[in-house]
């Protein structure tokens, strides 16, 4: 039995790079499991020929063990909407099922020279649009704790696979809560940085387009630190890189003294279904009795004005990537629903709107500033719902109060992401139908080791991802 698969990223990384384990024993025993444990979730595609995979980690095991990076030998597999050079970049839409990479994306080639195999994709929606992974050429990903549920996205695959123990680390990418929402709905962690500390793409545009960002996923905060210290390299080619940090925590991670602020359900502005509360309320005790100081805060801005500027300003972005397919009329019928409704928004919209939208973002982002002078984090949950039912679109109405798009569902997300804040979810358990939910913290921007260190504390404290879908035994 290929135990070294359960371990923490960190155990299995040191154990490649020093020789203990072999990369090739590694690479097996991953694609034994990945066919085991695969179907029931499908959050892996287009998985790579398995001889070669084996071939390319039998050259890792001739790497000199001083000339090993920090991924030696580990099999990963990389979000549908990133470029893996000689690999399909679908994005889940049926207008790229033939589109194979020429190149790496930046942060890509930064885990190949790290020393990571690339064995194939992890799942989303199509475009990345909406927490829900499913599209017309990959089908849909389901939870591993119920199998009729979603497992979100748009890293939902990313969030599976880890949940099911067939990697220790994945990518992902967030520009509403695509690593936050995923995390909470498979039991795991998933770490959205400050804006910034994982470069866009060189050429790409990122003086408008400040929302998405790449992150790391994982089975705890430490093992998302060990990915962020190899995506975490500042690009000259690119504006606003975020300052250098120090992605090795403390061997002993602590919260004593820091400061909490719960925002629970922001006033009642953003509806929740029964429990999602009470169970992140049992988190914070958990902190409280690590010694952090827990506070409720009122809510400190307008929750719709804060949408709309997020909605606007994604609006805008979508448009600018996407209007060129939208513009083909036979191309455009090929887009689902909600990607041609964003797209028209953002083609529609004037230099006022995108004013106000702006405006109303550094309003938020001047009085998010005053409450990170008082607290360290930020708390609240990482969604609105449980997961929903795999065969939803999304869901119309959260305990009676209707959504009228397509992400409002996802409102909880918006405060950090409108304001490329560091966020992680953290689990907090599940709810009597045995169905996981999360809860963000989030800090003030440049934050982000402290972020990781808290949410460190808490899993030590924890270790919810011990807890494994029901169908696999616990280590």
């Amino acid at each position: 039995m290929a135990e070294f698969l359960d371990w923490d990223a960190g155990k299995l990384a040191g154990a490649l790079r020093g020789g203990e384990l072999s990369a090739e024993a590694v690479m097996a025993a991953t694609l034994t499991r990945i066919a085991q444990r695969n179907p029931a979730v499908n959050a892996i595609v287009d998985l790579r020929d398995p001889e070669v995979l084996l071939a390319e980690a039998r050259e890792a095991d001739a790497v000199p063990v001083g000339e090993r990076g920090a991924l030696h030998g580990m099999p990963i597999a990389v979000k549908a909407l990133s470029d893996v050079q000689g690999m399909r970049t679908t994005q889940g839409s049926p207008l790229f099922v033939d589109h194979v990479a020429e190149s790496d994306n930046a942060f890509v080639a930064r885990m190949r020279a790290a020393g990571a195999i690339f064995i194939g994709k992890t799942n989303v929606p199509e475009f990345g649009l909406g927490s829900h992974s499913y599209n017309p050429v990959h089908g849909v990903t389901l939870n591993p704790f119920d199998a009729s549920r979603t497992a979100g996205g748009s890293s939902g695959g990313a969030g599976a696979a880890l949940a099911m123990n067939m990697v220790a680390l994945a990518d992902g990418s967030d520009m509403m809560g695509s690593l936050r929402n995923p995390a909470g709905w498979n039991n795991v962690y998933g770490f959205r940085p400050s804006w910034g500390v994982v470069p866009k793409e060189v050429g790409a545009e990122s003086f408008w387009q400040q929302l998405s960002t790449i992150g790391p996923m994982a089975r705890s905060p430490r093992d998302c630190a060990l990915l962020l210290s190899v995506m975490a390299e500042a690009e000259l080619g690119v504006p606003f890189n975020m300052p250098a940090q120090d992605w090795d925590l403390p061997e002993a991670c602590a919260v004593d003294g820091a400061r909490v602020g719960w925002l629970g359900d922001w006033g009642g502005m953003m509806p929740m279904e029964e429990d999602i509360l009470p169970l992140c309320e049992g988190a914070l005790d958990v902190l409280r009795g690590a010694g952090a100081v827990v506070e409720e805060v009122a809510p400190p801005f307008d929750a719709e004005a804060m949408f709309q500027s997020w909605s606007d300003l994604r609006a805008f972005a979508l448009a600018g990537e996407l209007a060129v397919l939208f513009e083909d009329t036979a191309k455009r019928e090929r887009l689902k629903p909600a990607a041609q409704w964003e797209i028209k928004r953002g083609m529609e919209m004037g230099a006022m709107d995108l004013h106000h939208a702006t405006r109303v973002r550094s309003d938020w982002f001047a009085t998010a500033a005053k409450l990170f002078e008082i607290f360290d984090v930020l708390a609240l949950p990482v969604a609105q719902v449980f997961p929903f039912p795999a065969e939803w679109d999304w869901p119309k109405e959260i305990a009676g109060v209707a959504m009228d798009t397509y992400h409002r569902w996802m409102q909880v997300m918006v405060p950090a992401s409108l304001l490329g804040l560091p966020a992680i979810s953290v689990p907090v358990g599940f709810n009597a139908a045995g169905l996981p939910m999360g809860m963000q913290l989030i800090g003030a921007k440049g934050s982000d080791a402290r972020v990781l260190e808290i949410a460190e504390a808490y899993h030590v404290a924890t270790d919810w991802p011990g807890r494994r879908p029901p169908h696999i035994p616990n280590a």
